[in-house]
């Protein structure tokens, strides 16, 4: 993605409406904080008939691996992604919050949950940190897409959105990128239903709000990329073009 072309007067790979092009020259880290429902070997005692459970919408983020592997290639970016289930350790929650662990794992030995902590959550939290440390070093902006689906309906009541794109309002780049990203969406898509900060408050706690404690608003751009699971179930036509649509409407969102 870095480099690539796009006009930003039809918001498309046009070659033919005559408007000017313009580049990006961002430096793009994809992560994937549920793409599984793995449970490592010293653990599994925990899980024992709770198949069910890990398999279900609370085990792990269906499609979103497969949602972060073609961004990072489309990007040319790292990928720093996870298939250890969220029922274990929560890596896009803070130590300290009240859903780090799952009920599971709340229930275990505070040594053991220590041990979750050192093993599995710290190593990767702080190699996402260190590849945004690195870019900004080096005088690069970060534009950071951490990719997550959402179940088609919790408690319920359905939720109104295929995708949602997750910032804080009061970063002015990452507001304006998911504006344009919406808008970009809204003209090459016109059917997919697109909101912002949905169904998520996108300055809630997790993985993308720590990194802004970390880094200057200058430095580091925070997108949460939500998909509705309902998409990915249904595999097929729709979930290969939803793909090809958010890393060409983001391409062309972050050349504007």
């Amino acid at each position: 993605m870095n480099g690539a072309k796009v006009c930003d007067r039809c918001f498309a790979t046009c070659r033919s409406c005559g408007g000017d092009v313009v580049g990006t020259t961002d430096n793009f880290i994809i992560t994937c904080e549920h793409g599984g429902n793995r449970i490592p070997t010293p653990y599994r005692r925990l899980f024992r008939g709770q198949g069910a459970l890990l398999d279900s919408h609370r085990g792990y983020d269906a499609g979103s691996l497969v949602m972060a592997k073609a961004l990072a290639r489309a990007c040319g970016a790292p990928l720093v992604a996870s298939t250890v289930s969220r029922l274990l350790i929560d890596l896009n929650r803070s130590v300290g919050h009240p859903q780090l662990f799952s009920a599971v794992t709340r229930a275990a030995p505070a040594e053991t949950r220590a041990q979750i902590i050192e093993q599995c959550y710290r190593p990767y939290r702080e190699r996402v940190e260190d590849l945004v440390g690195q870019a900004v070093s080096r005088g690069d902006r970060v534009m950071h897409i951490s990719s997550h689906s959402f179940t088609a309906e919790l408690d319920g009541r359905a939720r109104s959105a295929d995708v949602g794109l997750l910032y804080h309002p009061g970063r002015r780049g990452e507001a304006e990128v998911c504006a344009r990203w919406k808008e970009v969406l809204a003209v090459i898509a016109p059917e997919l239903r697109v909101r912002r900060n949905y169904p998520y408050a996108g300055k809630g706690d997790g993985l993308t709000s720590h990194l802004r404690s970390r880094f200057a608003p200058c430095d580091y751009v925070g997108v949460e990329l939500e998909v509705n699971q309902s998409i990915v179930i249904a595999a097929g036509q729709r979930w290969t073009a939803l793909r090809r649509l958010l890393i060409d409407s983001l391409r062309t969102a972050c050349a504007a």
